[in-house]
């Protein structure tokens, strides 16, 4: 009988055609693996090596960090050359997304724009726009290829204007790595965010041309790195280095939806929204028994983590206008923007900086579907002859439009100050708020303290009448003085206890309910997941107002 021979050979695995005389066809299947190689090879070892000798990736390396499944590269050969025209456009898989990417090639014309690699480049961003998906930019260009001439501007400006017209239809990240300049630098600020990373530059002109033109000496850090911009708010975040960009930009995405029609990802979480939470009163506890009491400032950074699920929150823009914060975070699963007031930081008080930050903050959230909470602590819009100078009118006028236009659920939490026209900027019921709540410690009024001297008018007025009879029938100055202030004390009490409260906005229904420290968290999970069944996302409709 014959014996069967079995093999553990795959019969499937694809095995080496027998050998037979070439033809065109081999010719052109070896011409077919050249040209699916030719833009992964770039410029060639030795740039590549110059490459990482600037302790920088090549675009390759870059798109490995977003993700570990291979690449959907679009377009890999466009250029004159067929050699991938200086930047990688492609699709990637980043956590279970479709994501669209692009990244300049610096090993090959420094990563150079002309006009075929601009068509390249809108055609990507197109491509998200019409299939409604985020789009990620990794920047690394000398700007316009010289020797391309015209078409190197052409190319920026199709570019820009692909770019500009899927703003608000799909958000975007750009990423700043190595030497940008001119329309290099232009480019991504038309991203939603962007992301610098340090030991790079972009600008209009390099320090060179500010040399030449102007006279002036200047380093590259000074005229256009990451302090600069991070300080400006030309740049979201800044990093350490090309590696937590790339990893920033990641974490970044998972608070952002596809597209304006979509939620951002619910992520289920294990941290119970019904616990009491003990640090929150503590934190308070701790604040307003300090010897200061209700005039302590305190980071509204350390409230932020007891709201949101595991304490994860994920600011932007915190280089600048600190006296405002805005961030992404999760109650119960929902990705929600904050806006909070810090009193650390010049007492909480709204100035030009804090008006743009918190502007450019709402309107996105407001494109892109994602309900707001606004944590009021402050004492009003800063006063004074810099800020009336440079238009506080304005950027707050701004910063009160952008609220009043969101149309997303919006929750606010008054903690402590809510005092004149910053309460009535705030998100209040007035500009739409969905709800409204107060912390028993809210002082919601008119006036700050200094409101006694409107309200207690008379009665300060026979103080003063009463110090100087004092002082006139012999009392020393130095006694009279502190009977005056021992009453002028009191006054201040009274007016604290009677006004600076939430008494009168509760019965007035500018706030729906007081909230004990230790329950918030619970009370806005509650409310925002009834607000966000009832709300269907959508792109914006309706009249474009004249004023962003």
């Amino acid at each position: 009988m014959e014996t069967k021979q079995y093999s553990l050979n795959n019969p499937f695995k694809e095995t080496k055609a027998p050998e037979t005389q070439t033809g065109i066809y081999d010719d052109a299947l070896k011409l077919g693996k050249e040209l699916i190689e030719k833009p992964i090879l770039g410029g060639g070892e030795d740039r590549i090596r110059v490459q990482h000798s600037k302790n920088r990736m090549t675009v390759w390396e870059r798109i490995k960090v977003l993700t570990d499944e291979e690449p959907n590269i679009t377009y890999q050969n466009w250029g004159p050359n067929l050699d991938g025209a200086s930047i990688v456009t492609g699709i990637l898989n980043i956590k279970g997304r479709d994501v669209a990417v692009y990244g300049h090639d610096f090993t090959l014309r420094a990563g150079s724009m002309d006009a075929t690699n601009g068509s390249k480049l809108a055609r990507l961003i197109q491509m998200a726009g019409t299939h409604g998906i985020p789009l990620i930019g990794m920047n690394d260009s000398a700007g316009a290829y010289v020797p391309a001439g015209v078409g190197g501007l052409d190319g920026y400006s199709e570019a820009f204007t692909a770019l500009r017209k899927i703003s608000g239809v799909v958000p975007s990240v750009m990423l700043m790595f190595g030497f940008n300049a001119g329309g290099g630098a232009y480019l991504p600020r038309q991203g939603s965010f962007m992301i610098q990373s340090d030991g790079t530059f972009f600008g209009l002109t390099g320090p060179g041309v500010v040399k030449s033109v102007l006279g002036e000496d200047i380093s590259a850090e000074d005229l256009g790195g990451p302090k600069v911009h991070g300080q400006s708010g030309v740049v979201d975040l800044v990093t350490n280095d090309e590696l937590g960009s790339l990893r920033t930009a990641i974490r970044l995405l998972s608070y952002l939806p596809d597209n304006n029609h979509s939620f951002a990802p619910f992520y289920p979480t294990s941290d119970p929204v019904d616990r009491f939470i003990y640090e929150e009163d503590i934190l308070f506890r701790k604040t307003f028994n300090s010897p200061t009491g209700m005039n302590t400032p305190f980071d509204i950074t350390l409230y932020l983590q007891q709201i949101c699920d595991h304490g994860e929150f994920f600011e932007l823009q915190p280089q600048r206008a600190r006296n405002i914060v805005t961030a992404f975070g999760r109650i119960g699963g929902h990705v929600v923007g904050f806006l909070a007031n810090n009193s650390a930081v010049s007492s909480g008080q709204i100035d030009i900086g804090a008006s743009r930050k918190g502007t450019r903050f709402v309107r996105f959230c407001n494109l892109y579907n994602i309900p707001m909470v606004f944590i009021e602590d402050t004492t009003g819009f800063l006063p004074g002859r810099d800020q009336e100078h440079n238009g506080i009118v304005l950027e707050g006028r701004k910063l009160l439009d952008s609220i009043i236009d969101l149309r997303t659920p919006r929750l606010t939490l008054i903690i402590r100050n809510a005092f004149g026209g910053a309460y009535a900027t705030f998100n209040s019921y007035f500009t739409g708020a969905s709800m409204v709540f107060a912390l028993p410690t809210a002082r919601i009024a008119v006036m700050g303290p200094a409101g006694k001297e409107y309200v207690y008018k008379d009665e300060i007025t026979g103080v003063q009448k009463e110090f100087l009879a004092n002082v006139k029938k012999g009392m020393s100055e130095k006694e009279a003085t502190s009977v005056r202030d021992a009453k002028l004390f009191e006054i201040g009490q009274k007016y604290e206890k009677e006004l600076m409260n939430p008494k009168e906005a509760l019965s007035l229904g500018s706030v729906s309910s007081i909230i004990l420290p230790g329950y918030t968290r619970n009370v806005l999970s509650k409310n925002l997941s009834f607000l966000m069944s009832k709300y269907k996302p959508a792109e914006m409709s309706g009249p474009q107002r004249e004023f962003e």
